[in-house]
């Protein structure tokens, strides 16, 4: 079922099988998505990776993520898009930016735990309710029940990373997150984004400590790699294009990092199977 709104705002909440899975490849531009998993035994290869998703698991994908399917068995879908709920412009509703959206290199995924899949399961047969409504108050009901979902998604999240020990530094880390999702591709060190949280790099390298995290540099340059990736194995640029985009002087110095990272020339990476 799917809401169309007067200033295109779209939302969508799709039961999937192996019969229509196509439609989690159809992310359009400024598009998020939530997925969660009714069955075990869903695979997806994801950015190259391949995942099995079991009962529970929810993954949170936007346009960027590069989707192919290997099985799926049962799911649902939600879908949004930025005109429907901006999740940056209103992240102080629910907090999810920088842990669910715009901040991961990993894929953010997570189960949900059996005293919280009650709630999900009340939210999202309202959602249904309220999708088959045509009054005024549609889109703000609407609104309020995908906002529901996303706090409770960002808390279970927070708490199976362990944010809880970084007590009232926890927006550092997510601010952290979403500026090297807004920069990575001209800013690589850990001096450049503790400038722009007025904070030193060694606050920074303390509380990545206390999650047992990898370090700042690390998270910098796995996000840097994800998107190398991305780029060799689903665009037709060229080795040197891509290291210039990701903001290396040369592709020499693009050619070192990747191969420090992954074992293989990023040639070759490209050229695999």
């Amino acid at each position: 079922m799917k809401f169309i709104g007067k200033n295109k705002e779209c939302f969508e909440v799709v039961d999937i099988t192996n019969d229509n899975c196509e439609i989690l490849k159809a992310s359009k531009e400024n598009e998020l998505s939530l997925i969660w998993f009714l069955s075990d035994n869903n695979r997806l290869t994801i950015d190259s990776k391949a995942y099995t998703f079991n009962t529970n698991d929810i993954v949170c994908s936007t346009e960027f993520h590069h989707i192919e399917i290997e099985h799926i068995n049962s799911l649902k879908l939600l879908r949004f898009n930025k005109p429907f709920y901006c999740v940056l412009d209103h992240d102080s509703e629910v907090g999810c930016k920088g842990i669910l959206y715009y901040g991961s290199y990993n894929l953010p995924m997570f189960k949900v735990p059996e005293q919280d899949i009650e709630t999900l399961e009340a939210v999202w047969k309202v959602l249904y309710m309220e999708l088959q409504s045509s009054d005024s108050l549609q889109l703000e009901m609407l609104q309020m029940m995908l906002k529901r979902i996303l706090i409770l998604c960002t808390r279970i999240y927070k708490s199976q990373l362990n944010f809880e020990v970084l007590d009232t530094n926890a927006d550092i880390i997510r601010e952290f997150n979403f500026l090297v999702e807004t920069h990575f591709k001209e800013k690589h060190s850990v001096v450049d984004y503790a400038s722009l949280l007025n904070k030193a790099p060694k606050t920074l390298s303390n509380l990545f400590k206390k999650l047992g995290n990898k370090t700042p540099l690390q998270f910098i340059q796995d996000r840097l790699l994800l998107e190398a990736h991305r780029l060799l194995k689903y665009s037709d640029k060229s080795v040197s294009e891509i290291g210039y985009e990701l903001g290396f002087n040369d592709v020499q110095s693009f050619s070192r990092f990747f191969k420090n990272q992954e074992g293989v020339s990023p040639n070759d990476f490209k050229h695999s199977s």
